[in-house]
Formats: C-alpha cells, sequence, structure tokens
C-alpha cells in the first residue's frame, strides 16, 4: 500500500516521504496512530496544501523533545527488587518498571520510549538504558538495580 508519511518513522521514511508498506502495518498501525496516511491524489494535494503547518509542528516536537533530552541526559534512577545471594533478581526489571521509576522523579515517560538493548535486567548493578524522547533524540540514563533489604 502507498501511503504518506505525516511526521517522521523510524526505519521508514521523514514527513512527506511516500512509501510503500505492507497492508497491515498501513491499517494497523501507521494510519490510526496519524503517522501515515493512504497516497490518493486527493492525499497528496491536501498533504502539500498542509505542509508547512506539519513542518513546523514537527519541530516543535522536535525542540520540545531536545529540551527534554537535555533534562534527562545522566541521570540515575534506584530500583529496589528481590535479589538471591549471587545478585541475580527473583524476577526482572523492565521498561515498565524504569518509565514508573523515572516518571516519580518528575520525568514523564512512556513504556515505549525505554529501549532495553539487551532485554530486561536481570542483576542487580547500574546498567545504561536508552531513553528515546523522539525519534532523533535519543539519551541515555543509568539505571542503579539494589537488592530489597527484608
Amino acid at each position: 500500500m502507498q501511503i504518506i508519511l505525516l511526521e517522521k518513522v523510524a526505519n521508514l521514511g521523514n514527513l512527506g516521504d511516500v512509501v510503500k508498506v505492507k497492508d497491515g502495518f498501513a491499517r494497523n498501525f501507521l494510519i490510526p496512530s496519524r503517522m501515515a496516511r493512504r497516497a490518493t491524489a486527493t492525499a497528496i494535494k491536501e498533504f502539500e496544501d498542509k505542509r508547512a503547518e506539519l513542518e513546523k509542528a514537527a519541530a516543535e516536537k522536535l525542540a520540545t523533545a531536545q529540551a527534554f533530552g537535555e533534562k534527562l541526559a545522566g541521570k540515575t534512577v534506584r530500583i529496589s527488587q528481590k535479589a538471591g545471594v549471587d545478585g541475580r533478581l527473583f524476577g526482572s526489571v523492565t521498561n515498565a518498571d524504569i518509565a514508573e521509576a523515572l516518571t516519580k522523579n518528575g520525568f514523564e515517560v512512556a513504556k515505549s520510549q525505554i529501549r532495553l538493548p539487551n532485554g530486561p535486567l536481570k542483576t542487580v548493578g547500574e546498567h545504561a538504558v536508552s531513553v528515546a524522547a523522539h525519534t532523533d533524540v535519543v539519551v541515555d540514563v543509568t539505571v542503579q538495580v539494589v537488592a530489597e533489604q527484608d
């Protein structure tokens, strides 16, 4: 299916690109989340009329994300979990746990913005985690996992 991207989408394209994607991806994700629109002749014409407005909105979004990223960069979040004697956790620390801890510290972060390169954290210690505030703004945060004291 041919679609017009209404914002930058990772591994797909930038605002205004006309790309071909699988039907299900377009119908189930891109179009409902207002990231894209079907590439019909009328839709392309309407997009060209609104292009400046959409580019301005995208630039504002990026500026907001960069300001947020500067505040968040280098922060350390402390999470306590039950752990065994050898330092392995009885469970794991997921992106939802990290997002919740960041929200408690005053940073409004969705769990989908947390990037765990090696999967959930399963050991005690400090781990580097990426937070993607925007497709172009990715900052590193340190997550300090400590054993829960009884």
